[in-house]
């Protein structure tokens, strides 16, 4: 028995809903495609001229390696704790790169976090508040920002590479928050090819709606290293070393700008941030269905209109309903149950730098 599943961020899945509602959807589903397919392609003539420009960008002087911002998320955990006593490994010349536990109250415990997601905080009412009821992490985010900070000055460090696994088969993945910044976009295609043929995602949060907020955010420079799939409180070798070999390649590319390579013009396919997608439930909140065995571990891979997305134990079968392929992520990511989250739908695109140069010493 088939019943297809019509997904609408923030509100509980909804079964046969009016036709008028699910043409709203469909319609801004096609015209998200349709905007990026004629942005792309308005944008083909100017990218002429794009690639000729060439963008001069001060030198990195302050690096920060975050590790235990979710306290069981044990990859970072280790090499950040490894990094504090034996640093020659992270050392690259003129450049100060500092590891830090970001949640040693959670790492401490061997919990995602003490009283709520530290990388979800880090937002200007958070930074500011003063009360005395601010929560564990709360106080953790101010005192952070004081240290590597402030959120949005000129005295923000210049990078911070933010540890992060995921129970999920996503692989090695960079996060990009800003589809502007072309120093980032340089570096996350320096990783890439680096890495290959070890495949390495990017995903990119920007998004109007979805705001994150997250630890690494208050750099100029912020970027989400996220590699697995680990099951929580558990430390994998094969994730490790991937994780290690993408912050290797990180401070080599910025060693490499600091000493006057030229960084010639690139494009960097990313997954985009589109919405979130929520596990079925009935009228008391309970979860009624979970991710079809087709999905499972199908993280990147495209999940058209029609294909199967959640099974439930009475033997329904709940399809993805839509005019448009789309690439989950975080499928079945086991921190994300408390968020009704089952897993998040991208749209693949790409993204243009100019050449960047580091500034000439003075």
């Amino acid at each position: 028995m088939v019943e297809r599943l019509n997904i609408l961020s923030g509100s509980e899945p909804v079964f046969h809903k009016a036709k008028q509602d699910l043409n709203i959807y469909l319609l801004h589903c096609s015209l998200e495609m349709y905007v990026t397919d004629l942005t792309i392609k308005a944008e083909k003539p100017k990218n002429l001229q794009f690639m000729a420009a060439r963008q001069v960008v001060n030198s990195v002087r302050r690096v920060a390696i975050f590790g235990g911002t979710h306290g069981n998320e044990l990859s970072g955990v280790f090499l950040v704790n490894h990094w504090l006593k034996h640093g020659e490994e992270i050392a690259r010349p003129g450049i100060e790169v500092r590891p830090f536990i970001t949640n040693p109250g959670a790492v401490e415990k061997c919990v995602r976090y003490v009283d709520t997601d530290l990388n979800r905080v880090f937002d200007s009412e958070n930074l500011r508040s003063e009360s005395n009821s601010n929560t564990y992490e709360v106080k953790r985010a101010q005192y952070i920002n004081s240290i590597f900070g402030p959120k949005g000055s000129e005295d923000a460090y210049d990078v911070i590479l933010d540890l992060h696994n995921t129970t999920s088969h996503m692989g090695a993945t960079l996060i990009l928050e800003n589809s502007k910044d072309d120093f980032t976009i340089q570096m996350l295609n320096y990783i890439k090819n680096s890495m290959a043929p070890l495949s390495c995602y990017v995903l990119l949060i920007e998004h109007q709606r979805l705001k994150y907020a997250t630890t690494r955010s208050i750099a100029k420079h912020p970027i989400g290293v996220e590699v697995g799939p680990q099951p929580q409180g558990v430390l994998r070798a094969d994730v490790l070393d991937k994780m290690r070999s993408i912050i290797k390649h990180a401070l080599d590319f910025m060693n490499y700008f600091n000493e006057g390579k030229e960084f010639l013009p690139c494009s960097l396919e990313v997954y985009k941030v589109m919405d979130k997608v929520a596990y079925p439930r009935n009228a008391n909140g309970d979860c009624t269905a979970f991710i079809h065995k087709n999905l499972q571990d199908q993280d990147w891979k495209e999940l058209k209109p029609g294909d199967p997305m959640f099974f439930t134990l009475d033997g329904r079968m709940m399809a993805y309903e839509g005019d448009c392929t789309v690439y989950p992520t975080f499928i079945n990511e086991a921190a994300y149950y408390e968020k009704n989250q089952a897993f998040t739908i991208t749209q693949k695109m790409t993204l243009c730098a100019q050449a960047i140069r580091c500034t000439p010493p003075k």
